[in-house]
């Protein structure tokens, strides 16, 4: 898998967002995007994975363009900022009509998914009831239960105790291979460099430095 980002450039009203950048992004790496809140690393994931087309530029997966040859990357999984999952539905069912959408896995897929994760596929506790690091949980367990080529996670520690974001590293360390691209953003720059072996720095919009992290991955 390839991603091409040329001459990205993202208006919001009169707010440049994303500021003419270019990122070659290649499977078999870990890509870590740092910088300060509104410095631009959301808005890129988002970019790369459809949920906002460019004012200017263009995103390309395997030289398809987001946007004119498809609207979404085939084979992505997504956690971007707080998932939506029906509420009066339990972890399993929510996930069970995820998977409906494409018909890849089987129930045995979504149960290992969430056992990866540290939920009990079997809880028959509705969504609403979930704790802020379940429903994280939950979240991850969708963007990885497909095993996509592209896995693409925003803050994807963010309420999880000890035990689970060593569950999380693991699960993120599983997924890379030499086909995969895998995105994270984190504002623990000790989990950017303990996982990522490329780490890319933006500020106001723009890609300031991309840093080798010479790690076995």
């Amino acid at each position: 898998m390839k991603i091409c980002i040329e001459n990205l450039t993202k208006k919001i009203s009169k707010n440049v967002v994303l500021d003419n950048i270019n990122l070659d992004l290649f499977g078999g790496n870990i890509y870590g995007f740092v910088g300060r809140n509104g410095s631009g690393k959301t808005m890129l994931m988002r970019a790369i994975c459809g949920l906002i087309l460019p004012s200017q530029g263009c995103v390309k997966i395997d030289d398809k363009i987001i946007g004119k040859d498809m609207s979404f990357p085939p084979n992505a999984g997504v956690l971007i900022e707080y998932p939506g999952f029906i509420s009066s539905y339990s972890g399993f069912k929510n996930l069970k009509i995820i998977s409906s959408i494409q018909k890849k896995i089987s129930d045995e897929d979504i149960r290992k998914a969430m056992i990866e994760v540290g939920l009990n596929p079997d809880e028959k506790k509705n969504y609403r009831k979930y704790s802020l690091g379940m429903k994280q949980k939950l979240g991850i367990a969708a963007a990885v239960m497909e095993n996509p080529k592209l896995l693409i996670l925003d803050e994807p520690f963010n309420a999880l105790d000890e035990e689970s974001v060593n569950k999380v590293r693991n699960i993120i360390l599983e997924k890379s291979n030499e086909d995969n691209i895998i995105i994270i953003s984190c504002h623990d720059y000790e989990e950017i460099n303990m996982l990522c072996n490329k780490i890319i720095k933006l500020d106001s919009g723009k890609v300031v430095n991309i840093r080798e992290n010479f790690i076995e991955v």
